[in-house]
């Protein structure tokens, strides 16, 4: 059976999370989140991945990123956006040593059931930890992007474009929607899979990515999952 942390398969959205070193400050300045997104911005062009959504946090970071064709794009992603922070902060310390936790995590996500949802539990973040008390008042993640408050680097999902024909009431649409109340559970379950690797959405996915590896996945049930705030 494939090792469920590091399953990645083209053209699905994956949830990534990548930790600083024992939880360390990676972002100090708002120069520290200009040169991240800049980089990524470039990255993702460079190896024809999709940035669905994202979220800047002071010790770690969210994405939701389709790798296109080629599954080993997302770790050729990671691993460039990675070192350019890494370099360019001990630069700017005069440090040396590494940044970034090892291994980044991430969960693939069923497109149908758990896209919009995931791309909104990233873009929470920040009011889940009392950091605002709406999304909109945070620099760094994708929400502003999406209700169209200002222009950026992130690609139009196809559920996004789904919501509405009009650009306009798309994102009217997504604003009220994100704004609106989550289903019990939810944000558990997508912690949950994303910190087990597990596959984020509906089982009728399991099958879906059995059939392309040609292996039977066998995802054990999570435990009881801890609260926690801004994960």
């Amino acid at each position: 059976m494939p090792r469920m942390g590091r399953l990645i398969i083209p053209n699905y959205p994956h949830h990534v999370i990548h930790r600083g070193h024992n939880r360390q400050t990676l972002f100090a300045r708002d120069d520290d989140y200009r040169y991240y997104l800049d980089t990524l911005a470039t990255w993702k062009i460079n190896l024809d991945c999709r940035l669905y959504a994202y979220c800047l946090m002071t010790n770690h970071i969210h994405l939701i990123v389709d790798p296109g064709d080629d599954p080993e794009s997302l770790a050729k992603l990671m691993k460039r956006v990675a070192g350019r922070q890494t370099r360019y902060i001990n630069r700017i310390e005069r440090r040396s040593g590494t940044l970034w936790e090892g291994r980044y995590r991430s969960s693939i996500i069923c497109k149908d059931t758990y896209l919009l949802a995931c791309c909104r539990y990233v873009e929470m973040n920040p009011v889940r930890a009392h950091m605002v008390s709406h999304p909109s008042e945070y620099p760094w993640s994708s929400y502003r992007e999406k209700i169209g408050e200002v222009s950026g680097i992130i690609d139009p999902d196809p559920v996004f474009l789904s919501l509405a024909e009009d650009a306009g009431q798309r994102k009217q649409a997504y604003e009220k929607w994100a704004l609106s109340a989550v289903p019990e559970g939810e944000w558990e379950r997508i912690r949950d899979a994303v910190q087990r690797g597990h596959l984020t959405g509906k089982h009728q996915l399991e099958e879906e990515v059995a059939e392309k590896l040609g292996v039977r996945l066998e995802m054990k049930k999570p435990g009881r999952p801890k609260k926690s705030n801004g994960r």
